[in-house]
């Protein structure tokens, strides 16, 4: 007889959702053996079944057991890296195979908690209570034509990004910056003012020593509660790099899929991007642009287009991940391949500037490169008649600074300039925005109003 897939089973789970996820799981195990270790690279035989791309293997060494992945292959061996040091591997060991499906199962009380790549808590903290729905940690997007249309604008609190580049709910969006620019301490003040039900932070390939900076100074516990942290070093591998990008999304999936509304900030995707193409060059890819491998720019669609709108699970809201992805652009480059690939799939993006940065205005939003496609399907025809004014006195200030500053231009030669001068210190003001200060939208728009009102 058929199980009812309205039965629940005690613990509140349904038995059909049950059936499902075991029918995903494969229990058997098989035995292979080491023939080589070259580098990062282990050279593997094994029974066929069992040597899918991306199968897991565990081998027992002195250290204890070593976790490795299948990433391609060679004259008819299995390529494998490991997720830890390589050391203490040894060719003729026996490995385990485990399966080439590896899942986690978030719930709740993730919330306020830091984890690894596996889902393991890695901030001190007793051990986290798995949910009942484990799910892919390389999971699929749902079905274009099943999603939803992006909802309403997602009030951030921030008046640079709320008034000229909004974002509206399960919008993705590019934070284009180089190092020292405050892309941080951004990054916390959305995680801490935006309007969304659970925020999840990916910080990939940080240093050790900034993530702790970050998660007790910039974050703080007012951030960290309702947020769920995925953090991946520099040191560590770049498996476990990737991996930690993938687990990021699946958490957001998580919480996407019980109806919430899920802002998903991840940094950085460049680091993602570096992590694929070491893998690449080990298995002998051929690299390309900048050396990146092909496969990094297969990789980076599939990770992006994760987040966004939902499609309907049965739950009485849709819910969204509305994502902002990270991107490195140090010395200016904002048409390396990573760069270049990342603005092509997102539906905008944040460029934060050097020389704005260095002048004391933060947010250091260039608020002329910065673009919102969604931004129409977020404003008012108000509020976007007062943008297009804002953003037309910054266009003919920068325009004339040069000349400005110069003294070569006088007052009374053209209108547009004129005003463009008189405008441009409260704009100024405007944009800049303490760490600790939040702006709402109806705020926002009166205090632009008020400023675009003053004569001269």
């Amino acid at each position: 007889m058929r199980p009812n897939g309205h039965l629940r089973a005690s613990g509140g789970v349904r038995l059909a959702d049950l059936a499902e996820t075991l029918g995903r799981l494969d229990h058997t195990r098989y035995e292979g053996r080491i023939l080589a270790v070259r580098g990062l690279m282990v050279e593997a035989s094994g029974p066929p079944q069992a040597l899918a791309l991306g199968a897991r293997a565990v081998v027992e060494t002195a250290g204890g057991p070593t976790r490795l992945e299948i990433v391609g292959y060679r004259d008819g061996r299995a390529l494998l890296m490991p997720f830890e040091n390589v050391e203490g591997l040894r060719a003729g060991a026996s490995l385990t195979f485990e399966g080439s499906s590896p899942m986690i199962a978030p719930s709740s009380a993730w919330l306020g908690r830091v984890i690894d790549a596996f889902g393991q808590p890695v901030d001190g903290g007793p051990p986290v209570a798995n949910g009942s729905h484990p799910r892919l940690v390389r999971g699929v997007p749902p079905p274009a034509h099943t999603r939803i249309r992006v909802g309403g604008r997602m009030e951030t609190g921030i008046r640079a990004i709320d008034a000229f580049c909004a974002l509206c709910q399960g919008q993705r969006m590019g934070i284009f910056a180089g190092s020292g620019v405050g892309k941080s301490v951004l990054l916390s003040q959305l995680a801490k003012g935006a309007q969304a039900d659970v925020v999840v932070i990916g910080l990939i390939g940080e240093r050790g020593r900034e993530v702790r900076e970050f998660l007790e100074d910039t974050l703080g516990p007012e951030g960290l509660r309702r947020s769920v942290v995925v953090v991946a070093t520099s040191d560590e591998s770049s498996l476990k790099r990737r991996q930690a990008a993938y687990t990021t999304l699946a958490v957001a999936e998580h919480f996407r899929d019980q109806g919430l509304q899920v802002l998903c900030l991840l940094d950085s995707v460049t680091r993602f991007a570096m992590a694929q193409r070491e893998i690449g060059l080990a298995t002998g890819e051929p690299p390309t642009t900048k050396g990146y491998t092909p496969t990094v720019f297969a990789e980076l669609p599939k990770l992006l287009e994760r987040a966004g709108p939902g499609a309907p699970t049965g739950q009485d809201q849709i819910g969204s991940i509305t994502g902002l992805f990270t991107v490195l652009v140090d010395g200016g480059d904002h048409d390396e391949p990573v760069a270049d690939a990342v603005r092509g799939i997102l539906d905008g993006h944040l460029v934060l500037e050097r020389a704005i940065a260095e002048r004391g205005r933060f947010p250091a939003l260039n608020i002329l490169k910065s673009v919102s496609r969604l931004m129409p399907e977020c404003h008012s025809l108000e509020e976007q008649h007062l943008v297009r004014e804002a953003k037309r006195a910054l266009a003919a200030y920068s325009d004339m600074e040069e000349l400005i500053r110069l003294g070569a231009y006088r007052r009374g030669a053209d209108p547009v300039t004129d005003r463009a001068i008189t405008l441009a210190e409260p704009l100024e003001i405007f944009l800049s925005q303490g760490k600790h200060e939040r702006s709402g939208f109806d705020e926002t728009f009166q205090r632009l109003a008020d400023i675009l009102a003053i004569e001269g």
